[in-house]
C-alpha cells in the first residue's frame, strides 16, 4: 500500500469543529503545511485553531468555496497537494428552517471545489500529479435511518431524509461522478457524530453540558430514545489523516466511534459528571425536558467501521465514557472560548444571562 507524504494540503471549513481538529492533527502532529479556507460563517472560529495559528506551516484564506475565481486563485498560489473538504452547513435543524443555504453550499459549492480542482490536477505532471488526492468528508446521515438492528456499510444504499443528509449525499454523489467522469484522484469518508472540544454551543452535547452547568432546562427531543454512534473529534481527526494518505484512490471508508447511545443515554451521563465535578443544589437529571420531536428525525444511525480498521489499521483512541468526560473537563476549563458564543446565543433568543 503506497503511503502519500503530502508537503501542503487545502482544508476547506478548517474553522469549523473537525476542520479545525484535522488542522491542529496535521500541522501540531503531522508537520504538515496547511491553507485553512473558511468562509467564516456562524458556526467557524479562528479560535479553532489558536494552537497552531502562529506557525509557519500554517496559511488563511477567507474566501467562499462557491467562488470559483478566489479557489483558482488559491490552487496557483500554493500548489497543494491535497485537499480535505469539509466545508458545509452541517446542522439539521438549521436545514428544516432554510434549506437553501445548504443546498448552496454543500451541493453547488463542492461542485465549483471540484472543477478548480480537476483543472489544477490535470495541469500538474509526474509525482505531483499521481500523488493528489481530493478527499471529501461526509456522514452518515446520507444513509437514511437505521431500525433496531444492523450497521452502515460503505455499500449502504443512499435513502436521506433531511434537507442537510439531502444535500451531503448530494455532494457525495458529485465526487463519485468527478473520479468515473474525469479521473479525478478522490477518497470519500462517512462520519457518525462527532463530539469533543470547539464543538458549536448549539450542538446536542456542548448545548447539554452548558445549560447543565448553568441549571436551564435541559432539551430531549421526543422520547430522547434516536440512537447515534458517537466519534471523538481527534479520533477522527486521525482516521481522516490516515484515508488521505494511505487510502486507495476511489475508495471510501466508513468512520465511526462503536459507542452507540440514546440521546437520553448521552444526557443523563453528561448530568451525572457535573454532579460529580461542580456538584451543587439538586440532581442535574432533574433538569431534562422533553421536547416535540424535530419533522423526519432518523431513529438510529450505526456505523460499520471494519474496513477501515482491517485496510488501514485505524481504532478510536477513546472510548465514549473517556472522550465524554475530556469533553465536559474541557467545556468547564475553557469559557473563554464559548462564553461569547453562549452570549450571542441567549440575546438572539432575548434570554439574560443567569
Amino acid at each position: 500500500m503506497t503511503t502519500l507524504s503530502p508537503k501542503l494540503i487545502l482544508v476547506t471549513g478548517g474553522a469549523g469543529f473537525i476542520g479545525s481538529a484535522f488542522i491542529r492533527h496535521a500541522v501540531g502532529v503531522k508537520g504538515c503545511a496547511v491553507v485553512n479556507i473558511d468562509k467564516l460563517t456562524y458556526a467557524a472560529n479562528p479560535d479553532n485553531v489558536r494552537a497552531v495559528k502562529d506557525s509557519p506551516l500554517y496559511h488563511f484564506e477567507q474566501a467562499d468555496i462557491c467562488d470559483r475565481p478566489a479557489m483558482d486563485a488559491i490552487f496557483a498560489k500554493y500548489q497543494p497537494d491535497a485537499i480535505v473538504h469539509l466545508a458545509a452547513e452541517s446542522h439539521v435543524d438549521r436545514s428544516i428552517d432554510g434549506p437553501d443555504a445548504f443546498i448552496q453550499t454543500n451541493v453547488v459549492g463542492t461542485g465549483v471545489l471540484l472543477s478548480a480542482a480537476r483543472d489544477y490536477w490535470q495541469g500538474l505532471d509526474g509525482v505531483k500529479k499521481d500523488g493528489f488526492r481530493f478527499h471529501h468528508v461526509s456522514t452518515d446521515e446520507v444513509f437514511g435511518s437505521l431500525g433496531e438492528e444492523g450497521f452502515f456499510t460503505e455499500t449502504t444504499p443512499y435513502a436521506p431524509r433531511s434537507p442537510y443528509s439531502a444535500s451531503k449525499a448530494s455532494s457525495d454523489h458529485l465526487v463519485d461522478a468527478w473520479h468515473h467522469t474525469y479521473g479525478l484522484p478522490v477518497v470519500l469518508t462517512n462520519c457518525s457524530n462527532n463530539y469533543g472540544p470547539f464543538h458549536f454551543p448549539e450542538k446536542l452535547i456542548p448545548l447539554i453540558i452548558l445549560n447543565a452547568l448553568e441549571r436551564r432546562p435541559l432539551p430531549v427531543y421526543g422520547k430522547g430514545d434516536n440512537v447515534r454512534d458517537w466519534l471523538y473529534v481527534e479520533d477522527h481527526a486521525r482516521a481522516l489523516w490516515e484515508v488521505l494518505t494511505r487510502g486507495p484512490v476511489g475508495e471510501r471508508f466508513n468512520i465511526g466511534g462503536n459507542n452507540e447511545k440514546t440521546n437520553l443515554e448521552v444526557v443523563e451521563r453528561i448530568c451525572d459528571i457535573l454532579d460529580e465535578l461542580r456538584p451543587g443544589e439538586g440532581r442535574r437529571r432533574d433538569l431534562i425536558t422533553f421536547v416535540k420531536d424535530r419533522p423526519g428525525h432518523d431513529h438510529r444511525y450505526a456505523i460499520d467501521a471494519s474496513k477501515i480498521r482491517a485496510e488501514l489499521g485505524w481504532e478510536p483512541e477513546e472510548s465514549f465514557e473517556t472522550g465524554l468526560a475530556r469533553t465536559v473537563r474541557w467545556y468547564l476549563d475553557n469559557e473563554w472560548w464559548w462564553g461569547a458564543l453562549r452570549e450571542e446565543a441567549h440575546k438572539r433568543r432575548g434570554e439574560g444571562k443567569k
